[in-house]
């Protein structure tokens, strides 16, 4: 299992080397108690913690910088829950619609190397999104 190294006030409390966090862990990184947490699962459907057989909520990075940003959203900017639902479904679609806007332009006049290379570099633009 990998540490967490004592970190600076500029790094992220997130390990790039860990791929779940349990919600006690979530809930020291963010800053929020459990309950919250929870409660935001239920508002938030984004929000997708793996449950192990034990029914032990296991969170992801996505999940984190997921939380963090609703946190922002919510207790920073004076959003309402509505309204960063909204933000962050805005946010979702403006993401997709930026990496569909480069492949396209990756297509138009390159050979079929060229377009399997820009393919290649979308998936794994995706599967960093999905980590």
């Amino acid at each position: 299992m990998a540490r967490m190294v004592k970190r600076r006030d500029n790094e992220s409390p997130i390990s790039a080397e860990r791929l779940y966090y349990r919600i006690g862990e979530v809930s020291r990184i963010t800053g929020l108690k459990p309950h919250v947490l929870r409660y935001w699962e239920s508002e938030f459907k984004v929000i997708k913690p793996y449950k192990a057989g034990s029914l032990q909520r296991l969170y992801r990075k996505k999940d984190l910088d997921l939380l963090l940003r609703i946190k922002k959203l919510l207790y920073e900017e004076g959003f309402t829950i509505a309204g960063a639902k909204r933000k962050i479904r805005d946010l979702e679609r403006a993401e997709g619609k930026q990496m569909k806007l480069k492949l396209l332009e990756k297509r138009s006049g390159e050979t079929n190397h060229d377009l399997l290379s820009a393919i290649r570099e979308e998936l794994q633009g995706i599967r960093n999104m999905l980590e």
